[in-house]
């Protein structure tokens, strides 16, 4: 057990000095630093245990609750509705990054359908009474995911386990084709009234951020400001989302060293 647990130690540690059980050589005497695969376990331990991340989650979802009480003073010729993603918006899903950080592993299809297959996901602070909250006025709740058709049973699932609003076939649009959501916001705008749209990725708001370089993301973020916290309302999410594949343009293709290398690049030192 005293093993074990000095492995998974150095295991954990890895992205920020490399585990090792002999002196290090002349050759050597500096560790070397690994950002992907165990690095985001990090960020999953700042979403699991710091104070601050429920803090800006309730923030987030304080901000959303007056700029829906502001529509709701409105008048509308269609029903309201509220378009939500799923993953790091309303469900937490650290624990999966945890489960894979720790043994050098990056996201699968496979271990991904796993974790969704438990249903175990809880909540984001604040999300599940403000929706409730929003439904309670009549507000109709359309979840909108890139999870794939084949985790619709235990997603469903998850979320009535917690008694999130509408949530039900008519209300849950996951991922058919492309990773784009512009399509099924489509859908819903056709019949309601969409009044807020929340999201842990700039690709939960627009289309115009879907798959651009990070310069241009930043850009487009900045043209949108006055939309955060008005009609976009965003999430904290360090572990994962189109931020980190976009500093590798998007080619997953690339080795994980490359990948590595790439992401070193990026960072901002003295």
């Amino acid at each position: 057990m005293q093993y074990r647990n000095i492995l998974l130690t150095c295991a954990f540690f890895a992205g920020i000095t490399a585990c090792k059980t002999t002196p290090p050589t002349a050759a050597t005497s500096t560790p070397s630093t690994v950002l992907q695969p165990y690095g985001p376990a990090w960020a999953a331990l700042w979403q699991q245990r710091s104070s601050e991340y429920k803090a800006l989650c309730f923030q987030a979802y304080n901000i959303a609750r007056i700029r829906l009480d502001e529509q709701l003073a409105r008048t509308s010729s269609r029903p309201l509705a509220i378009v939500t993603d799923i993953d790091e918006t309303v469900l937490d899903n650290s624990p999966y990054t945890v489960h894979t950080a720790l043994k050098g592993q990056g996201y699968t299809e496979k271990t991904w359908a796993e974790w969704t297959a438990s249903a175990t996901a809880d909540t984001v602070p604040g999300a599940l009474s403000f929706l409730q909250y929003a439904a309670a006025k009549g507000v109709h709740i359309f979840y909108i995911s890139n999870r794939a058709e084949t985790e619709r049973t235990p997603t469903l699932q998850n979320l009535q386990r917690w008694h999130f609003p509408n949530a039900d076939n008519e209300h849950l649009l996951l991922k058919t084709s492309g990773s784009g959501k512009e399509s099924r916001r489509a859908q819903v705008a056709q019949t309601h009234n969409i009044i807020l749209l929340m999201g842990d990725n700039l690709g939960d708001f627009s289309e115009l951020f879907d798959k651009q370089p990070v310069d241009k993301r930043t850009a487009l973020t900045q043209q949108a400001a006055a939309d955060f916290g008005n009609k976009f309302i965003v999430l904290p999410n360090p572990m994962y989302g189109d931020w980190l594949p976009a500093l590798f343009d998007f080619n997953y293709k690339r080795s994980a060293t490359e990948m590595d290398s790439l992401l070193k690049q990026q960072l901002k030192d003295y």
